[in-house]
């Protein structure tokens, strides 16, 4: 029951005062790509720690083993244990933690899978009405109103409207389609159904309604930082000026647009001159996101519990 209560106060802290502190932080925008790790991190941290303290809660009480059951026992990873039942055959207690996990895993493939099917017909529509320009790598659409944006997964492809080619220079349009690859590589689309899956079984979490904001403005960050790599700031941010006015109403679901979420903080962003993040603090942050996932075991596993 220690074990229980001491996993049941830290999914608290990570559920309810992680995202608090983290949200109102300035780091996560010098470095989103790694700021979009530690939301992650927390998303899977709490979903370990809320199975582990439903395992401790349904199974008896429990004394140490000697060898390797012992160790499994004592760390809370037993699978012999069962739950009280009425019938014969008690359910093992492995099945009550399995669920809590399982459930946001099954609902992340369903979200993918919907996503998919989304951006398929779109596929669909765009082959009727669109022209494929090889000079762009993107597909042209005739109208007037300026919007870019990309529909990620297996067959990505990148939508660009003759508005935008009309009112955007070369190097401004340039950009914007350097934002949209950058989607696609970094597999964005992956990165955001995780949040929104999590948002969906947990809607009642501040870390799920958190996790799934940020993540999509850190993200459109990110995408942000790989096109200020090889094009000048003021071309993507005069750019998403021109854009943002009509975009958000074009683009489709399933789809990065060029002035998605937080347009004016992401235009803040790129005009204002920032030191990039010390090596030492990137490290610190990719350490952190990589251990937060670990550490519901290790207090489940401390002496004591």
């Amino acid at each position: 029951m220690t074990a229980a209560l001491a996993l049941a106060c830290y999914a608290a802290a990570v559920g309810v005062v992680a995202p608090k502190a983290l949200a109102g932080s300035a780091w996560p925008h010098r470095t989103p790509a790694l700021a979009v790790a530690v939301w992650h991190g927390l998303v899977l941290s709490f979903t370990i720690a809320l199975a582990l303290t439903t395992y401790h809660l349904v199974t008896p009480t429990w004394h140490l083993h000697s060898g390797m059951s012992g160790l499994l026992r004592f760390c809370g990873l037993t699978l012999d244990a069962r739950m009280p039942a009425t019938g014969p055959i008690g359910v093992p207690a492995i099945a009550a933690p399995a669920s809590v996990a399982l459930i946001p895993l099954v609902r992340f493939g369903h979200e993918v899978l919907r996503a998919r099917r989304v951006r398929a017909r779109h596929r669909g529509v765009l082959d009727l009405v669109g022209r494929r320009s090889a000079r762009l790598r993107a597909t042209v659409l005739d109208h007037d109103t300026p919007a870019a944006y990309c529909l990620p997964g297996r067959r990505p492809r990148i939508v660009v409207s003759a508005g935008a080619l009309r009112l955007l220079s070369p190097t401004q349009l340039e950009s914007v389609l350097e934002h949209e690859r950058a989607h696609i590589a970094g597999r964005h689309h992956l990165a955001l159904a995780a949040t929104e899956t999590f948002a969906r079984v947990f809607r009642w979490l501040p870390l799920a309604r958190e996790a799934r904001a940020q993540t999509a403005l850190l993200l459109e960050m990110a995408a942000d930082d790989r096109a200020l790599r090889r094009h000048p700031r003021q071309a993507l941010a005069s750019a998403l000026c021109t854009m943002a006015a009509g975009q958000a109403a074009h683009a489709p679901g399933g789809a990065f647009a060029v002035s998605g979420p937080g347009a004016v903080v992401r235009l803040r962003r790129m005009l204002d001159v920032r030191r990039r993040p010390h090596p030492a603090l990137c490290g610190v942050l990719a350490a952190v996101a990589a251990g937060l996932p670990l550490l519901p075991p290790l207090l489940g596993c401390a002496p004591g519990m």
